[in-house]
Order: structure tokens, then C-alpha cells, then sequence
């Protein structure tokens, strides 16, 4: 068994388990549980949920799908970032289509 991914979060983890299935790879997410238990445990690579490929021999073939499923992801990462309305420089988070501080369209 060989760890191949690590998430931000449970969810993520459980995300990537079921796209490494639905391609025929068998694989666990270990870590999820201890996710609730942040604040009183460090965050690092041991701690934060992961997923795990069972048969080592499907590594590369997973981490192929993991790449696919980032860069499909890169796209989505960068609409999330904030913009500055030209009209007086107010800092938005990227769901805001108009400046909430004077009105102006994105």
C-alpha cells in the first residue's frame, strides 16, 4: 500500500477515493477521522486525510487520473481569486461581480 494523495479536507480525500475507484483502482482514505480533531493536532502530511493505492502497482496509473483531476481543478482555483475594483480599488472576492463598496461591474 502506498500513499498517494494528501487532501485539505475529508471530503477531498473521499473525491479522489471514488474518481481512483470509478477507474478500477482500489485504494483507502486514512486520516479522515482525526480531521475534527484540528487545533489540538498539527496539520501535516501524517495527520491530514490522504488516500492510499492498495495495489502498488497501480501507482503511476493513479497518479496519471490525480494530474487530470488537479489540472481540471487549476481552472476552478484561479476564478476563486480575489479582484480590485478599477473604479476605487476595493479588494473582492471573486463571486462578486459588481464592487459592493460603489457599484461598478468587474
Amino acid at each position: 500500500m502506498r500513499q498517494i494523495y494528501s487532501a485539505e479536507h475529508p471530503t477531498e480525500a473521499h473525491m479522489v477515493k471514488g474518481i481512483l475507484e470509478t477507474n478500477g483502482i482500489e485504494c483507502e482514505v486514512r486520516g479522515d477521522t482525526l480531521f475534527g480533531a484540528r487545533g489540538e493536532l498539527p496539520l501535516t502530511i501524517e495527520t491530514a486525510p490522504s488516500v492510499w493505492v492498495v495495489d502498488e502497482r497501480r501507482y503511476e496509473d493513479a497518479r496519471r487520473i490525480i494530474q487530470q483531476y488537479e489540472a481540471a481543478n487549476a481552472g476552478e482555483l484561479a476564478a476563486k481569486e480575489k479582484w480590485n475594483c478599477s473604479a476605487c480599488g476595493e479588494i473582492l472576492e471573486s463571486q462578486f461581480t459588481h464592487c459592493w463598496q460603489c457599484g461598478k461591474a468587474r
